[in-house]
Order: C-alpha cells, then sequence, then structure tokens
C-alpha cells in the first residue's frame, strides 16, 4: 500500500489542497510551497502532464477530475507539447532551506526546460 503525506488534513481537505497546488502550478510554471506538498503534488503533475500528451478526449477528462478549465486549457495547449519527446521527469524541487516564522522546511517546484 501507498504511504500517503497526510499534511495536517483529512481525505478531502488534501485533495482540494493538491488540486490548487496542482492548478497553479500548471498556470504559473513555478510555486513556492513546503517541501512535503512539493513532494506530494510532484506525481500527480506528472501523470497528468503524461496523459495530456496523448491529447484525446480520454486524456481531457481526466485532466478535468483534477484541474479548473483555465488550467486544462493551459496544459493541453502549451505545458505538455514542450515534452513530447521526454518519457517523464517534467517538473524539479529546489529546496531552499527553513521559513523564518515556523521554521518548515521551504521548496521552489517548477518546470524544468522543454526540449
Amino acid at each position: 500500500m501507498k504511504k500517503v503525506r497526510k499534511l495536517g488534513r483529512k481525505r478531502d481537505q488534501r485533495q482540494a489542497l493538491l488540486k490548487g497546488l496542482a492548478s497553479n502550478l500548471i498556470l504559473k510554471g513555478k510555486i513556492r510551497t513546503t517541501e512535503a506538498k512539493a513532494k506530494e503534488v510532484r506525481p500527480l503533475v506528472e501523470r497528468l502532464i503524461t496523459k495530456a500528451k496523448i491529447n484525446d478526449f480520454n486524456s481531457v477528462r481526466y485532466a478535468a477530475k483534477f484541474l479548473p478549465g483555465k488550467a486544462i486549457g493551459h496544459l493541453l495547449k502549451e505545458v505538455a507539447p514542450r515534452y513530447v519527446d521526454r518519457s517523464g521527469g517534467y517538473t524539479r524541487i529546489v529546496k531552499l532551506g527553513p521559513r523564518r516564522g515556523d521554521g518548515v522546511k521551504v521548496a521552489i517546484i517548477g518546470f524544468i526546460k522543454g526540449a
């Protein structure tokens, strides 16, 4: 069974958080968040890009489970075509160190340069 980071939230709250992070990452290209959240959203975004590269009806429906309409269009038209020749590893996590207020580890998750 897969180990899931709970991120201090219940299941539905955690899913909503990850959907929001994935949407912002796709629309903005990179986001600053905690290391744990970055590590948890990474597989979701990688899977979305891999399925979006196929660019058929099913991939649009799959993306609609996790993203709002604006992010789906951006994913299918701009993000996925950049990585057609790449079979994975579309994102990078850069660790920044502890946050000043509470000392939690912060990181930037963003897309690597497309081919």
